[in-house]
Formats: structure tokens, C-alpha cells, sequence
């Protein structure tokens, strides 16, 4: 533990504790969802988080690093820049994200910002729900929102693994649908999801599975 740490430890000899003492304070978690989804520069985290402010940012990314839970990587031309990413022992928060993603659910208000795109929507209202069925297919999520363009990115199941990634290729499997309809079938007593799902059946049950989703009533295939 860093002094910093040190200096704002609940002082308690619990694994939820020393957990709070690295990962506690406000916004940390929140730049460990950013990283997780991607490495990003320092102006990307300003611009995902616009109510932190520059100077705590900069103290709350040299306490990850001093954690061992960030580092920086200079990328090659023609990009030359560095940014901040998650170490091995920083993708260890994943699954506090998930578990995080699965209360928060149904605490939801609002609106999305239009931030909220696909491959967002695929860490926080996907992954974290991903049952252990072995599949091998690439799933892509459509999401549509009103006056803006369809924002999309594929979700690979290979075996019981699963990773997010940019669109490439044929999708196996195609799920259009909104961010609000989305969230609202992870809520409790769902009616399901409203979506358009494209593919060959069996794809299209295996993957539905493979998410923990069932489709509601007015849903399309």
C-alpha cells in the first residue's frame, strides 16, 4: 500500500476493506471502466469524464500507477502517444465492474448521454451478465439512438472466454436494438429485450443464452 493510501485506510483486516482502501475513492473505478474498455490518453479520460477535474485526475492515475493497477505505453508511429492502460493485476477489477454494472442496473435514471455507444454498452449491460455456455460465434450489437447515427461493435464468444472488439468482418449473430431497451431487460422482472436479432437460429438461441437474455414478446428475429 502507497502512503497515500496509508493515509486514507479504513484500517480494518478485510479483503472488502483493503479493497475500498485502493479502489474507494470517487471516480477511480470509473477511470479502471475507461481503461478496461481501451488504453487512452489523458485528454480521452477528460473527455469520458467531464466532471473531473484535471488535477484530481492526474493524482488518481499516479495513484493507480503507484499501485501497480496503471501504466503508461508510448505508441508507434503515426500515433506517437502515450497513453495509460491497465496492468495485468488492473484487469483484476473487472469483475468488481461487473458486479458493480449488475446492482447499478436497476439504479439507472435518465437518459443516455450520447457517450453511451456500443462498445460502452457492451462492457456494462453485456459482459457482466456473459453465462458459462460455450459458444464459438461473433455477435454484433447494433445500437440505435434517436438523431444520431447506429453505433456498433462485435462481441467474440470463444468457448467460455469473451472479448470486446471493434467491428471486423461477418457477424454471426446481429442484435439492433436501443441502449434503453438494453438496460431495461437487465432490470428485475424484465420483459425481455426489444430487439431486432438477426442470424441462423441456432446462433441466434446459442448467443442469446450465452448473454443471459431472452427476447420479449414484440421482438423481431
Amino acid at each position: 500500500m502507497t502512503k497515500n493510501a496509508q493515509e486514507r485506510t479504513y484500517g480494518q483486516w478485510c479483503p472488502i476493506a483493503a479493497g475500498l482502501d485502493v479502489l474507494g475513492d470517487r471516480w477511480v473505478l470509473l477511470i479502471c471502466r475507461e481503461l478496461l474498455i481501451a488504453p487512452r490518453r489523458f485528454t480521452d479520460l477528460r473527455t469520458a469524464l467531464p466532471g473531473l477535474a484535471p488535477n484530481l485526475l492526474t493524482e488518481r492515475l499516479r495513484s493507480l500507477q503507484a499501485e501497480g493497477l496503471v501504466d503508461t505505453e508510448e505508441l508507434p508511429p503515426p500515433a506517437a502517444r502515450t497513453v495509460y492502460r491497465l496492468t495485468a493485476a488492473g484487469r483484476g477489477v473487472a469483475p468488481v465492474l461487473r458486479a458493480m454494472a449488475r446492482f447499478g442496473v436497476d439504479h439507472l435514471n435518465g437518459e443516455p448521454s450520447t457517450t453511451f455507444d456500443a462498445k460502452r454498452a457492451l462492457h456494462a449491460l453485456v459482459l457482466p451478465w456473459r453465462e458459462r455456455v460455450d459458444a464459438n460465434l461473433r455477435v454484433r450489437l447494433v445500437l440505435r439512438a434517436d438523431d444520431q447515427p447506429d453505433d456498433a461493435a462485435d462481441f467474440v464468444l470463444s468457448g467460455l472466454a469473451s472479448e470486446v472488439t471493434s467491428v471486423a468482418g461477418d457477424a454471426d449473430v446481429t442484435i439492433t436494438t436501443t441502449a434503453p431497451a438494453l438496460a431495461l431487460a437487465r432490470r428485475a422482472n424484465s420483459p425481455g429485450l426489444d430487439a431486432v436479432v438477426a442470424g441462423r437460429a441456432a446462433d441466434r438461441k446459442l448467443a442469446l443464452q450465452a448473454i443471459g437474455l431472452q427476447l420479449s414478446s414484440s421482438a423481431r428475429r
